[in-house]
């Protein structure tokens, strides 16, 4: 890389007293590429920060790079995003900033970003939340979301999201007692949640859900969609407002 972004521009001058194919390393004799390695070390020892340099205008093309292609990846796959017809929408369904999140109920940053995501649908009443259920955690992860798609499927969207907010408030090991508790705090049928845990309907809705992150090359939770912009890892509540607000704008 450094040959790339650094050599030929830095030592142009001082090879011009050489032949004019100097600055080709593989046109080079030995004598030549070992004087042109000479210098190369002697002006890094000399002005060790153009090391910096470099790798920083590389990591700045490569996150624009990415960027650009988050772009395109969020626009073919927008209707499976913002509008799969199963995945929970709060917030204001009529919003005109959409928040999208790929959740784990096991993630330690989910629960940190719960109550940043929370914070920011009360400041702001014009967003719309969609959750996307992406359990990738082990066994009690998936048994979590079986448990709150089964929720909204028996008893729908108002008891989902109260079960969704409290399994993200929960600490504990995951298992059918506890889910068979948290659902009697809200006086829900257990017994009928916990038969349809299993069915094909939620089976198929996880699968959906993991399938697109696939495609949107989403690895870990949480993983924001921010209107057009893909926005991977815990976000705070300052970053999620000054995003919109350059949105809005």
């Amino acid at each position: 890389m450094l040959k790339t972004f650094i050599l030929p521009a830095l030592f142009a001058g001082s090879l011009m007293a050489t032949s004019a194919h100097a600055l080709d390393l593989n046109e080079m004799s030995d004598t030549e590429r070992a004087a042109f390695g000479d210098q190369v070390r002697a002006f890094l020892m000399e002005n060790p920060e153009v090391i910096m340099e470099a790798v920083r205008a590389l990591e700045a093309r490569q996150a624009d790079a990415q960027a650009q292609a988050d772009l395109t990846l969020v626009a073919d796959n927008a209707a499976a995003l913002f509008d799969d017809g199963f995945s929970f929408v709060g917030g204001n369904p009529e919003g005109d900033i959409v928040l999208v999140e790929f959740m784990d109920y096991r993630c330690g940053y989910c629960k940190r970003a719960f109550g940043e995501v929370e914070k920011l649908l009360q400041a702001d009443d014009n967003i719309r939340f969609v959750v996307k259920e992406f359990p990738i955690l082990g066994e009690q992860s998936v048994l979590a979301s079986r448990f709150a798609i089964a929720t909204q499927l028996v008893s729908g969207d108002e008891a989902y999201k109260s079960v969704h907010d409290a399994l993200m408030s929960f600490n504990g090991d995951i298992t059918l007692a506890s889910l068979r508790r948290l659902a009697g705090t809200f006086d829900l049928d257990s017994d009928t949640i916990e038969a349809r845990m299993n069915d094909e309907e939620v089976t198929d809705r996880i699968r959906a859900t993991r399938a697109l992150a696939q495609q949107l090359q989403i690895t870990g939770t949480p993983t924001f969609v921010l209107q057009d912009e893909l926005l991977r890892g815990y976000v705070p509540f300052d970053q999620l407002q000054d995003i919109i607000e350059d949105k809005r704008s």
